[in-house]
């Protein structure tokens, strides 16, 4: 432990980074790569409308790895600045109330989507056979949401020490297990959208499991008890303080989902419901690097930040935004410059005619200027300030999307869904520039 927090402490910012971001990186990209796969799988054998159908149920499956959000984020921001502070009391209490935590969520989330699940595929647009598949998608997943739930909220919390590594190799195994299961589910066992949700499931289930056991055998810097359960009102609080801008951003994100999916469906086709979803998968893919050293930027500003050292909080922000940027920028080049080498994989014997081409190239142009945004959003738990991340989050959806995106592709067309995404990427990329400036400059004068 103490060789880890030294590394963090004292060792230059860009090895520091390179240490820790580049297992975080791998295990994202193959996350990424992951979401992919499902929709390649769904794509090549249940056809278009199974690929309608789970991209509508897509962004509600979603639910559960903003709740492991939540309660990883804030769990894993809590540890980091307990780490830093040497506060072993808290140390050793996280792990009993993310327990309780994943429990008390996972179950309602299960009951509340398994009956609802039909009227929630209907608001993000659903109807005819898309609702269906939508609905066996989604039913499937909330069954298995608990391994989301506790999986994620683990790996996060192994994050937190800065054991990235060990964190990478078990979202590995899970994602590894999944794509094997996927293949047997859909290629071999022909089970549609149904083998797709149950080899997301099995993957992880294996995620899971490979936290319990790494707790279990006290490889963790900290004292771990996987199997306690407890309730302290003051460490839920901070839990949940600090996570809330986490699950902020996954529900915001739904509310776009429904904004934009209802539209697409409402004045498109098909075919544009199945190409925006196959569109956002990709997105959502090449910016996987960048939620990679997200995740070890946390652990970073959060032991400096407890430790007092707030000029190289500072500075973390800094080279790790670059960071970002530099190691997503090769996925951008290709996507903008072969656009369908990655949609051809998605769609079979499919000919893309220049306007989809053109919104592909639209949705992903801003995407190396996209970096500063998700490292502001982990860096404000990381210093002890879950609300402005909150409210950044809150701001973006309901204030830009939902107006824009309600209205916009009505009057012109469905291509507003992919110009009007970067108009308002653009405004919120100006503000958090102000914000992120100030908030720098308090931390300064902290230091001072």
């Amino acid at each position: 432990m103490n060789k880890q927090k030294n590394m963090i402490l004292s060792e230059s910012l860009w090895k520091v980074m390179y240490k820790l971001s580049w297992p975080a990186v791998i295990a994202m990209v193959l996350y990424g790569l992951n979401t992919v796969l499902d929709a390649i799988f769904v794509g090549r054998f249940a056809g278009e409308t199974a690929l309608a159908g789970v991209s509508l149920a897509y962004p509600l499956s979603q639910i559960p790895m903003g709740l492991g959000s939540l309660i990883g984020v804030g769990a894993g921001s809590v540890l980091s600045i307990a780490i830093g502070a040497n506060d072993k009391k808290t140390q050793s209490r996280i792990l009993g109330n993310s327990n309780y935590l994943s429990i008390v969520i996972a179950l309602v989330y299960t009951l509340l989507a398994w009956y609802f699940a039909v009227p929630l595929i209907k608001i993000m647009g659903g109807k005819d056979e898309a609702l269906v598949e939508g609905v066996k998608y989604f039913r499937i997943t909330a069954i298995g949401s608990i391994f989301w739930i506790h999986g994620l909220a683990g790996n996060m919390i192994i994050r937190a020490e800065g054991k990235m590594k060990s964190a990478a190799v078990m979202m590995g195994l899970g994602l590894v297990v999944n794509i094997v299961f996927n293949y047997i589910f859909m290629g071999r066992l022909q089970m549609g959208v149904e083998g797709a949700a149950w080899g997301t499931n099995i993957g992880m289930f294996i995620y899971t499991l490979s936290s319990f056991i790494y707790f279990s055998i006290g490889k963790s810097t900290f004292e771990a008890k996987p199997f306690r359960i407890e309730k302290d009102s003051e460490i839920i609080k901070k839990i949940n303080s600090l996570g809330i801008s986490s699950l902020i951003m996954t529900v915001m994100t739904l509310v776009q989902g429904i904004v934009v999916l209802n539209a697409i469906s409402k004045y498109g086709t098909i075919y544009d419901l199945a190409f925006y979803g196959a569109v956002y998968r990709i997105f959502t893919f090449i910016l996987t690097p960048v939620f990679g050293l997200m995740r070890a930027l946390q652990p970073v500003v959060g032991i400096n930040f407890g430790a007092n050292n707030y000029e190289r909080v500072i500075s973390s922000f800094k080279i790790f935004a670059v960071g970002a940027t530099i190691v997503m920028f090769p996925f951008w080049i290709i996507s903008m410059i072969a656009p369908s080498v990655f949609l051809s994989l998605i769609f079979t014997n499919q000919n893309f005619d220049i306007n989809s081409l053109m919104n592909f190239r639209i949705m992903m142009g801003l995407l190396p200027a996209l970096p500063i945004i998700f490292m502001t959003m982990t860096f404000y738990p990381a210093i002890n300030k879950g609300r402005p991340a909150a409210l950044m989050g809150i701001t973006r959806q309901l204030v830009f999307y939902v107006p824009i995106m309600s209205i916009v592709p009505r009057l012109y067309g469905i291509q507003w869904v992919y110009y009007g995404s970067t108009v308002i990427d653009i405004f919120v990329i100006i503000w958090v520039i102000f914000m992120i400036k100030k908030e720098f400059s308090l931390l300064r004068i902290q230091a001072a």
